[in-house]
């Protein structure tokens, strides 16, 4: 276990993490503090051409690996933990995708049995150019290529479990974990009921871009230093995973079917948006039902993940949520990287 006296944490390969519960700290940080931590890629940095395929170069279970976790002092269960996402910056020029025999969407799974084979194993390298902000697509069977928006993300990122469980990282659920959605960008704040003593907060899995619903199970996958700032909201309890902008609130719902990540994700905003302006609970599942977005996190994962959003525009808010948090983190971490 380190100090944070300078805020900036490294990981080692071998003390990076693949749960989220039984584990202990790597460091002791306070509500308050702003972090700079390394994150490593899916593959854990294995994965950088054509020819390294990961079931050649990766171990299984040894996927999606995290840094942390991290020890936030007087976090105890029943209050919340606010992240805000200072910044996320791309540690390599290039990230790497790939398809796998089931996994995906569009392939048969142990969840979706089919007669279909199996889909080829291949890997994409995506150009990065931080100045100019693109990520550069190749086609793997052509010539083509692509200039896409930069926009980084962290795909996983949550609390530990509670319960003496301890959750594969793969898994996004209650806690948050492998969420997968582009809306965990810089400038967001993302809440987190924390379930045991120190919460234990850990992340990883930066994307440099993803589609919603992450179709084939992979986004442009890349290692980050990504900057957040983070205070504990006492007495505040969170059931699931919420979002914060300056512009819009989500809820997270992680289950499957997908269905059932949506209900989770909606019946949690339509609560939220009557807590934060007393609106009676049909009205607040009205303007929801009319004016909401249900943007799709990943329908890959062990549980699929949907967000519920709603523009704050839109909803009379009388009370600031969580006490103002997303404003207070985005000006304690305003300008850091």
């Amino acid at each position: 276990m380190i100090a944070m006296d300078q805020f900036t944490y490294r990981p080692a390969r071998d003390e990076l993490a693949y749960t989220f519960g039984g584990r202990l700290p790597v460091a002791h940080v306070r509500s308050g503090d702003i972090l700079r931590v390394h994150t490593e890629d899916c593959f854990g940095g294995l994965v950088r051409g054509p020819a390294d395929l990961p079931s050649q170069v990766c171990r299984m279970p040894y996927l999606n690996p995290v840094s942390g976790p991290f020890f936030v002092e007087d976090a105890e269960p029943g209050d919340t933990l606010a992240v805000h996402i200072a910044s996320i910056v791309p540690a390599r020029d290039w990230g790497v995708s790939a398809t796998f025999p089931y996994f995906g969407a569009l392939t048969s799974t142990s969840h979706t049995a089919t007669l279909q084979p199996p889909l080829d194993e291949r890997v994409w390298v995506y150009d990065i150019d931080r100045a100019a902000g693109v990520v550069r697509y190749h086609a793997t069977e052509s010539e083509h290529t692509v200039d896409l928006p930069l926009d980084p993300m962290i795909g996983t990122i949550g609390v530990a479990p509670g319960g003496m469980e301890s959750r594969s990282t793969i898994v996004p659920d209650h806690y948050g974990g492998n969420l997968d959605t582009p809306e965990l960008r810089a400038g967001t704040t993302l809440y987190l009921g924390v379930n045991v003593h120190g919460a234990m907060l850990a992340l990883g899995d930066g994307h440099a871009r993803q589609g919603q619903g992450e179709a084939c199970g992979v986004g442009v996958e890349i290692a980050t230093m990504t900057t957040l700032a983070v205070e504990v909201i006492k007495g505040a309890d969170t059931a699931w995973p919420r979002l914060e902008t300056d512009t819009a609130i989500m809820s997270v719902g992680c289950a499957r079917p997908l269905e059932d990540a949506y209900r989770i994700a909606h019946q949690d905003l339509t609560a939220w948006t009557v807590d934060l302006c007393g609106l009676q609970t049909l009205d607040a599942y009205q303007l929801i039902s009319q004016a909401g977005r249900a943007p799709i996190g990943n329908v890959c994962d062990p549980n699929y993940t949907v967000l519920a959003a709603v523009d704050k525009a839109l909803i009379p808010q009388s009370l600031p949520a969580y006490r103002d948090a997303h404003a207070r983190l985005r000006n304690l971490a305003g300008g850091r990287e």
